[in-house]
C-alpha cells in the first residue's frame, strides 16, 4: 500500500486511531466497530494502519500466507515442504455487501472440477484476510447470518468448510473492522456485543480542525509520494511503538486492584456476561504496552472503558442519558475522574 494515507497525518479521530492501534497490538481483542458520519476517514484509517505495520513473513507461494514458524504443518494447501520464506504486506481485504457465502468462506474450484475432474478448494476472502484485516463498510446492511459467520470465524481463528464433498480447515485469524452510518440501521445487540471495541466517529466540530483535514487531504491527492515522505519519520516511530508493544504485551502486569476496578465498573453498568471485563482488561493491557508502562494503571482503564463498554449496555428507558453519558458517570463514580 505504497499510496496509503499516512496514519500519523490523520487529524483528530483519536478514539478510532487508538482502537485500531490496540487491535494491531492485541488481535484477540475481538475487532473494532466504527459507527459515524460518512466521509470521516474510517476506511482511510484502516488502510493507513495496515500500511504502517511491518511486513510479515509468509511461506513462499502459500495461498493462505501461513506463518512459517507456527502454521506450516496445519495448512490446507501444499505448505509442508521447503518452499522458502518471503515477506508480504499485511493484507486488508474489503468484503462487499453483495458477497455470497461461497465467496467469503471458499468453495469448490469449478474450473478444475469441470476440466480435470478434480475436487479442489478455491480459498475465499477469509483466507485472503488471514493475519491481516477484514474490512466491511456499511456492516449494518450486511445480512445477519453472514455477520454471525464472520464473528464466529474471527473468534475461533479457523475456517471450516464442509460442502460439495469438500472437507477443508484452514487458519483464518484476522481483525474484523466494521463501519457504518447509524442512520441506515443498527446492528442487533447480540452482534454488537461480539465486537471488542466500538467507537463513534464524527466530523470535526471546529473550523481549525476541519481546515486542517481538507488541507492535508488535498496535499495528499496532489502529491501522495511527497506527502507520504513528509510523514514518514512519524510513521516509523509509530511502527516501532507497535512492534515493541506486540513484544511486551504478554508481560504487562494486571494487579488485583486494577482487576477489581474493572469488574466493579462493569457491574455498575450492568453489562451482561464477562465479555466486557475481558475486552477491557486486554485493551488496557495493550494500551499500557503502547505507552511503555509495565502494568495496567487506572488511566489505561479509563481511556479504554468507553470503547470497550458503550455498546454492551442494556437499553434503559428511564435513563435520559445515552450510553456515553452512562459510561462516563460510572467511570467518575469508580475512579473519581
Amino acid at each position: 500500500m505504497a499510496n496509503a494515507y499516512p496514519f500519523s497525518a490523520i487529524v483528530g479521530q483519536d478514539e478510532l486511531k487508538r482502537a485500531l492501534l490496540i487491535a494491531a497490538v492485541e488481535p484477540t481483542i475481538g475487532g473494532v466497530l466504527a459507527f459515524g458520519d460518512r466521509g470521516t476517514g474510517k476506511s482511510t484509517a484502516v488502510r493507513a494502519l495496515a500500511a504502517l505495520l511491518p511486513a510479515m513473513q509468509v511461506v513462499k507461494g502459500c495461498r493462505y500466507h501461513c506463518d512459517p514458524v507456527s502454521e506450516r504443518t496445519h495448512c490446507a494447501g501444499p505448505c509442508g515442504g521447503e518452499e522458502g520464506v518471503e515477506n508480504a504486506p499485511v493484507p486488508v481485504v474489503d468484503l462487499p455487501l453483495g458477497a455470497s457465502e461461497d465467496r467469503i468462506v471458499g468453495a469448490l474450484d469449478l474450473e478444475r472440477a469441470l476440466t480435470r475432474g478434480e475436487k479442489a478448494f478455491e480459498p475465499g476472502l477469509l483466507a485472503r484476510a488471514h493475519r491481516g484485516f477484514l474490512y466491511i463498510d456499511e456492516i449494518n446492511l450486511l445480512e445477519d447470518h453472514l455477520v454471525d459467520l464472520l464473528l464466529d470465524v474471527a473468534a475461533s481463528g479457523e475456517n471450516v468448510v464442509e460442502r460439495e464433498g469438500l472437507s477443508v480447515r484452514h487458519p483464518a485469524r484476522f481483525v474484523l473492522i466494521g463501519s457504518g452510518n447509524p442512520e441506515e440501521g443498527e446492528l442487533r445487540p447480540q452482534l454488537l456485543d461480539r465486537f471488542g471495541l466500538s467507537v463513534d466517529v464524527r466530523t470535526p466540530g471546529d473550523v481549525a480542525s476541519l481546515m486542517e483535514v481538507v488541507r492535508r487531504r488535498d496535499a495528499f491527492e496532489r502529491d501522495s509520494a511527497g506527502f507520504g515522505a513528509r510523514w514518514k519519520a512519524e510513521d516509523e516511530i509509530l511502527r516501532d511503538r507497535i512492534t515493541d508493544a506486540q513484544r511486551r504485551v504478554p508481560h504487562i502486569e494486571l494487579g488485583d486492584a486494577a482487576l477489581e476496578k474493572v469488574t466493579r465498573l462493569c457491574m455498575a453498568l450492568g453489562s451482561d456476561g464477562v465479555r466486557g471485563e475481558l475486552v477491557l482488561v486486554r485493551a488496557a493491557r495493550a494500551l499500557a504496552a503502547l505507552e511503555g508502562d509495565d502494568e495496567v494503571r487506572d488511566t489505561h482503564i479509563v481511556q479504554m472503558a468507553p470503547s470497550a463498554l458503550r455498546h454492551r449496555l442494556r437499553r434503559n428507558g428511564l435513563d435520559e442519558g445515552g450510553a456515553e453519558v452512562r459510561v462516563g458517570r460510572a467511570i467518575k463514580e469508580q475512579f473519581g475522574a
